[in-house]
Order: C-alpha cells, then sequence, then structure tokens
C-alpha cells in the first residue's frame, strides 16, 4: 500500500531487494481486516517483504501474520497513523465506516493524504460516495475487488479489478503482485465491483448448476466420483468445476467461500440488476437458495452448501 512518490523506489514485485528495503522500512503499509480472505492476503504482502502494520477486530487473527513479520496495531487510528497507503478487506459498509470513523472528525484526519484501497465487496453506490468523501478529505481510493476465494488467496493467485484515478491505480497496481496473479483496469469507480458482479453472477449460478447436478445423480444412485470424472475430462471442466466437484463427493463443506458470503454478493448484484431494469431470472433462482441455505444454518459452510437446500426441497417434493 505504498504510494508510490516520485524519484523514490517504488514497490517492486515479489520480495523487496535488499538495496529497496532501507526505504520501505521507514514506509508502512496497512491492512485492515484479516478474515477468511484478508488474512492469507495479508500473510503473502508480509512474506514478500513488504512493511506490513495490520490491525483486526479479533486480535488473535493478527497471529500468523505477526509471525511472518508484520506489525500490529492496537486499533485502525494507528494503522492510519503508520501507512500511507491502506488496504481494507472488511465484510460491509458498517465495518468499513466504523473504520474509517465516518460520520466524525477522525475520518479526515485518517485519510488526508493517504491511499485508500478497497477490496472488499460492497454496492457500487457506496464505493463511489466513498470515492468523493475520500478526495474531499486530501486522499486518494482505488477499488480493488478480488476474484477467486480462500485456495487461490493463499496462493498469491488471486484476479484484481482497479478502477479509480490512473495514477492512484498505478501506484497500487505493483504492490499487489504477490496477491494477485493479474490484474485489469477497469476504468472508474465503481467500474471494478460492477466487473466483480459480472463475475461472481457466472460463478454463483456455476456452483449452483453444479451443486444440482451432483444431486440429481445421488438421486438416481450414480456414483458421483464417476461423474467427477467424467466432468473433469470434458469440455465444461474448469479450476472451479474441480475443486467445487471434489468437495461434492467428499461432502466437505469446509468454507473457501461462505455461503452466507455468497448470498451477500448475490443480493447486490441483484439490486444492481434492478437498477438498471435488468431481468436475472438464474440469479434470482440462486437468491431463493442461498437464502435457504443461510436460513438453514449452513451460512458458515462452503457455497457448495446450498446442495443442503436442493435436497431439502426434495425432501418436501417427496413427504
Amino acid at each position: 500500500m505504498t504510494a508510490v512518490i516520485v524519484g523514490e523506489p517504488g514497490p517492486v514485485h515479489g520480495s523487496l531487494s535488499v538495496a529497496d528495503r532501507w526505504w520501505w522500512c521507514l514506509v508502512y503499509v496497512g491492512f485492515v481486516g484479516l478474515g477468511v480472505m484478508g488474512r492469507p492476503m495479508a500473510l503473502n504482502l508480509a512474506r514478500a517483504g513488504t512493511p506490513l502494520v495490520v490491525w483486526n477486530r479479533t486480535p488473535h487473527r493478527c497471529d500468523p501474520v505477526r509471525a511472518a513479520g508484520a506489525e500490529v496495531a492496537a486499533s485502525p487510528a494507528e494503522v492510519f497513523a503508520r501507512a500511507r497507503t491502506v488496504i481494507l478487506m472488511l465484510a460491509d459498509e458498517s465495518a468499513m465506516d466504523e473504520v474509517l470513523g465516518r460520520g466524525t472528525a477522525a475520518f479526515a484526519t485518517r485519510v488526508a493524504d493517504r491511499t485508500l484501497v478497497h477490496m472488499g465487496t460492497t454496492s457500487p453506490e457506496y464505493s463511489a460516495g466513498l470515492e468523493d468523501a475520500v478526495r474531499r478529505a486530501g486522499g486518494r481510493y482505488v477499488e480493488a475487488p478480488v476474484s477467486g476465494s480462500r485456495l487461490p488467496a493463499e496462493k498469491g493467485e488471486l484476479v484484481g479489478m482497479l478502477a479509480g484515478d490512473q495514477e492512484a491505480v498505478a501506484a497500487v497496481r505493483p504492490l499487489l503482485a504477490p496477491l494477485c496473479r493479474e490484474t485489469f483496469d477497469c476504468g472508474t469507480v465503481p467500474g471494478a465491483l460492477l466487473m466483480k458482479f459480472s463475475v461472481n453472477l457466472f460463478l454463483i449460478t456455476l456452483v449452483t448448476g453444479l451443486a444440482e447436478a451432483f444431486h440429481f445423480a445421488g438421486r438416481h444412485g450414480l456414483d458421483q466420483r464417476l461423474l467427477r470424472d467424467v466432468l473433469d475430462a470434458g469440455p465444461m471442466a474448469s479450476a472451479v468445476s474441480r475443486v467445487k466437484a471434489a468437495k461434492l463427493v467428499a461432502r466437505d463443506f469446509d468454507v473457501q467461500a461462505g455461503a452466507a458470503d455468497v448470498l451477500k454478493n448475490n443480493r447486490l448484484i441483484a439490486q444492481a440488476a434492478r437498477k438498471a431494469d435488468l431481468a436475472s431470472p438464474l440469479l434470482d433462482v440462486c437468491h431463493a437458495l442461498y437464502e435457504e441455505t443461510v436460513a438453514r444454518g449452513y451460512g458458515g459452510e462452503d457455497m457448495v452448501a446450498v446442495v443442503r437446500a436442493l435436497q431439502a426441497r426434495t425432501e418436501r417434493a417427496g413427504s
């Protein structure tokens, strides 16, 4: 999150060189939000040699990042006081506002002369409003959501989508190299979030369809491992289908992308569709299924737990 300063060493891909370390040891990058995605992202930054100061509401989640070389702040205010660029990977808009101190005098103090990098998922309207507020307070803003779940985050293979002032985007892009396999320029805010919504619409319908296929095969007495092998050998195979099919076969609901988070994304995409007067029939069906999944208490499980809602519907239909 180090903002590039003309005439000074800039952030580099991978680990920092010995020659550059003298400068970066004076310039911290801030990272706030060490959840399922945030913690592996912060770990990759720390392991790459980024001078990192982190904060999380639940303190013990900072321990692995501290062990990797990051410093742990006592509060969000300390992160902003020490870092020129701050990445936020937070759950929702209210968490963002609380960390930033929006609506209080603290907001301007925290964001002035800073670059704020919003990597979470919020409504496009919220992001556009935040960009305006940050600019008016004398800061810079980059919208930088990512595509990928926990495993790509751990491997540093996320796909980043960037939007905002081009100078700020150019400064932030190299910093994300330890996190992202590739990054794409999506123009002005909220272009990056809308691009992520487009990607996630495909992801949600894809995984829901995959879960329904396995449910269908199971109810017909087919070997689900054989279904997995047939899919893996065919033209529809993808990194997503291979990972999620293996989880469905094993009934492995350990979270990579949580069902509750998928429901939140689904709601945001549906809202964006309605505001643009777009029909989204597949998304609407998925919305109902993930609502049922979460309502049944499976929100903390992986998104393939949507198969539980399908099973429940089948049982109701047969009763």
